[in-house]
């Protein structure tokens, strides 16, 4: 039965019925009372792309005919054809051109003179003449060959209106009709409406030929619908040999789109399958099916595969290609082994076969990513001799290239020479290569000539933003912020992410706040993380109530808080020790259905290890440890502390073990201990703890070497003190008041009065350098050492031994070498 709508589309296909195309860009066409949906707008075509224009597959990589005319001669035509054909090229008037033929052309006749024409408006207009003379049937293979000349010209209007014709003359559509029509529409990349005319195939009771079959594989891959191209092949050839004894095989045509769709879907089994397949059903593949195949396998890095299909392709005296070698270097770089994929861009000249622009710019790229200045500067010679351009891409990464290296004006020089045909996405990237590198001066340059250009988008805005947040450069971010509406750009999520990361960041959470607020009327927050950026910043300054009023701003926003808000208040309120406001945060969290994680329970016990709250933090630790995360070892060290304040020894053993066991155990997590054993009287245990530590170069804080200090000093071992306090000093470990001290109550015991103890603090009080050389004289002194000061100097880390040797007299010590020290410490 004939129909006067376009086909609604079964739900199998995916796509909206034809009711529904108006929302995708169709209007209603009429005629008489016969009404069809078509499209009004054009797609551009797209490039052709190796495999799928060898393949003639896909919309956008089907060949068009140009507008431009072909001679009758290029026609080999007998009987009449040739002359009418001259006649129509020479005549611009029907009646003339076809006034000698006026009432005698055949239907076969009628067909090649249309099916010759190059221009659409002259093909109707012959067949409109066609029509007016009356004498003339025109029958479906007429309305097909238009059907594909519009479809070509992308006349949608018109191939509806024919289609319409159709219907109104009772012309039945055939396969052949719905082939031409999904090919037009796949052509076009008009994809869903292509699925629509084949779901109406479907409903007439035809099944599509294996050229249309390869056309809606083209479209389902082309649109990455992978799975739905598996299932409409497995119809169409279930469909297709259900009635035959045994299955035959496919042409070349349906494997290669078959590998491709598999190789592009990540599929390479099935891929190889059916590349075997077809090897034993004798179908004899081409350059196009190994290229495919190559890729395939490249994709997945099978090496050894590639290589056995090099092999078989010359086994089977298949040329290798431009597009063959273009593969290999791209997979090869994928491997990330330039080497290889170079020698194959050299192969690839030596086959005598011409590098296409594909092959320059691969190449060319990935010599700039790998700032390989010499190769890169070869290629582009060589480029410019044969008059290939330089995509933005490439020029952005070459630009890269050279500012990292630190060729600034050579970068500089490469931008002003692609400047005038940047797009803002390419001044985007060349803005962002000189702003990592902190050449705000070239930032600022380069802004100027985009601005110039007419450029400007709200991505060189954000490049711009993080370039001076790269310099902290706060007050020009925010002032290139607030100008963003003057020059007509309006900020998005990312922009505004952008300023209130970086105010946060540089400790200035009540400009940060301004701009929050701003993207909140700006429509733009969608979740609580520019909020939780802010409120982490007034939590570490200490505004604790500031980043509650946001918090409750939130709440009142209908802003759902997540973990890492929660995490925040309540690790702030754990610093200072507020179980209260903490464990008020903990049962809002749980009431709003979020479970605790690792972040929050090292928060909590952080938070009871602080007020002294063993059995909680028990209980917490004990989750952790039943939970996927198991403890950290800040937890870890955490408990050990509470259970070294609790003199729980056995307890704190266990944890220490099992961090050692891991090879988690840390400073702190040593340290802890050796305070612990020292507490309970276990100096052995102690001592040994020291000489680990020593050993594993765990002696990084003034706090750690005072302990091990004390350690020795108040159990006699006055070497042991005095060797952990050289050591301290060359390392560049500076000394503090706990030092001092400890060095103090040694003197003590060697008779040095506290007078003379409180004369060396107040030297070291006015001047902390000639303070510790006053300290190392006495030390020396007092307990007999000569003294070899060779040099002694602030750093950053306040004092630098560089380095000193105390000689010790023989009778009492036997070191010489300030590299004796940790073999002395260990011993």
């Amino acid at each position: 039965m004939l129909r006067s709508r376009i086909p609604a589309t079964p739900d199998v296909a995916g796509v909206a019925p034809a009711e529904n195309l108006l929302s995708l860009g169709f209007v209603s066409h009429k005629k008489g009372k016969n009404q069809i949906l078509f499209p009004d707008f054009v797609r551009p075509s797209a490039v052709k792309s190796g495999i799928c224009a060898r393949l003639k597959l896909g919309g956008n990589n089907f060949p068009v005919k140009s507008e431009v005319k072909r001679t009758s001669r290029l026609v080999s035509y007998g009987g009449c054809i040739p002359s009418v054909l001259r006649a129509l090229e020479t005549f611009p008037d029907l009646d003339e051109a076809l006034k000698p033929w006026e009432d005698s052309l055949s239907s076969k006749e009628r067909t090649i003179i249309l099916k010759e024409q190059t221009d659409w408006r002259r093909a109707v207009e012959i067949f409109n003449w066609f029509k007016r003379k009356g004498c003339y049937e025109l029958n479906v293979i007429h309305y097909n060959v238009m059907l594909r000349i519009l479809g070509e010209a992308k006349k949608w209007d018109l191939v509806g209106s024919f289609w319409n014709e159709m219907q109104s003359n009772r012309i039945m559509p055939t396969n052949s009709t719905y082939g031409t029509l999904i090919n037009a529409y796949c052509k076009g990349g008009l994809n869903k409406a292509a699925l629509v005319w084949l779901s109406d195939l479907y409903k007439q009771g035809m099944e599509p030929d294996e050229v249309t079959m390869g056309v809606i594989l083209q479209t389902y891959k082309m649109a990455g619908k992978f799975q739905k191209a598996e299932q409409f092949f497995q119809r169409w050839s279930s469909d297709i040999y259900d009635d035959c004894e045994t299955q035959k095989g496919y042409g070349l045509y349906t494997y290669n789109t078959l590998i491709d769709t598999y190789g592009k879907a990540g599929q390479l089994e099935k891929a190889s399958r059916t590349f075997t397949q077809m090897l034993g059903e004798g179908i004899v593949p081409d350059t196009v099916t190994f290229n495919t195949m190559i890729h395939v396998y490249g994709n997945n890095g099978r090496l050894e595969e590639i290589s056995s299909l090099m092999t078989m392709m010359d086994e089977h005296h298949c040329v290798v290609d431009t597009r063959t070698y273009n593969i290999l270097i791209s997979v090869y770089l994928k491997m990330n082994d330039i080497d290889t994929a170079a020698s194959y861009f050299s192969k690839l000249k030596v086959a005598g076969l011409e590098p296409d622009i594909v092959s320059y710019r691969t190449l060319l790229y990935a010599y700039s990513v790998r700032d390989m200045v010499g190769e890169a500067e070869t290629l582009i010679l060589e480029m410019e001799e044969l008059s290939l351009e330089i995509d933005e891409y490439t020029q952005s990464a070459l630009t890269r290239m050279y500012t990292n290296v630190g060729l600034i004006d050579k970068s500089w020089s490469w931008f002003e020479k692609f400047s005038y045909k940047m797009s803002s996405e390419c001044f985007s990237a060349n803005i962002d290569a000189f702003g990592e590198k902190g050449h705000i001066h070239l930032v600022e340059k380069a802004f100027s000539c985009c601005l110039s250009r007419q450029k400007l988008s709200v991505l060189v805005f954000n490049v711009m933003i993080k370039a001076y947040g790269l310099q902290k450069n706060c007050n020009k971010a925010a002032e290139l912020f607030d100008g963003m509406i003057g020059y007509g750009v309006v900020p998005d999520q990312c922009t505004y992410s952008s300023i209130i990361q970086l105010l946060s960041a540089a400790k200035l959470p009540h400009k940060a706040v301004y701009y929050v607020r701003k993207m909140q009327e700006a429509g733009l927050v969608t979740d609580c993380i520019p909020y939780s950026v802010v409120m982490t910043c007034f939590a570490k300054l200490g505004e604790l109530q500031t980043a509650e009023d946001l918090f409750k701003e939130m709440i009142s926003l209908k802003i759902q808080p997540d973990i890492v808000v929660y995490s925040i208040l309540i690790n702030a309120f754990a610093e200072v020790g507020n179980v209260h406001e903490a464990m008020n945060y903990v049962d809002s969290m749980k009431s709003a259905g979020l479970t605790l994680n690792s972040i929050i329970c090292n928060s909590l016990i952080k938070l009871y290890t602080k007020v002294g709250y063993l059995r909680e933090a028990q209980e917490v630790y004990q989750f952790l440890k039943l939970s996927e995360d198991s403890p950290d070892v800040y937890a870890s060290n955490c408990m050990i502390d509470l259970y070294s304040e609790n003199a729980m020894l056995g307890e704190a053993e266990e944890i220490f073990d099992n961090l050692k066991c891991s090879g988690k155990a840390n400073e702190f997590s040593y340290g802890m201990m050796l305070c612990l054993y020292k507490r309970l009287g276990q100096l052995g245990e102690a001592f040994c703890i020291a000489k680990e530590m020593q050993t594993l170069q765990l002696l990084t804080s003034s706090m750690s070497c005072n302990n091990i200090i004390a350690l020795y000093a108040n159990n006699g071992r006055t070497k042991e003190a005095v060797e952990t306090f050289r050591y301290m000093l060359a390392s560049g470990i500076p000394p503090d008041d706990g030092t001092f001290k400890t060095l103090g109550l040694v003197l003590r015991r060697h008779g040095v009065s506290k007078e003379a103890i409180n004369q060396l603090e107040s030297v070291r009080g006015e001047d902390a350098e000639v303070g510790l050389e006053e300290w190392i004289e006495a030390i020396c002194s007092v307990l007999r050492f000569d003294v070899n000061l060779r040099h002694v100097g602030k750093t950053k880390s306040c004092y630098n031994m560089e380095p000193f040797t105390l000689n010790l007299c023989k009778e009492e010590f036997a070191l010489n070498e300030l590299g004796d020290v940790k073999q002395g410490l260990c011993g």
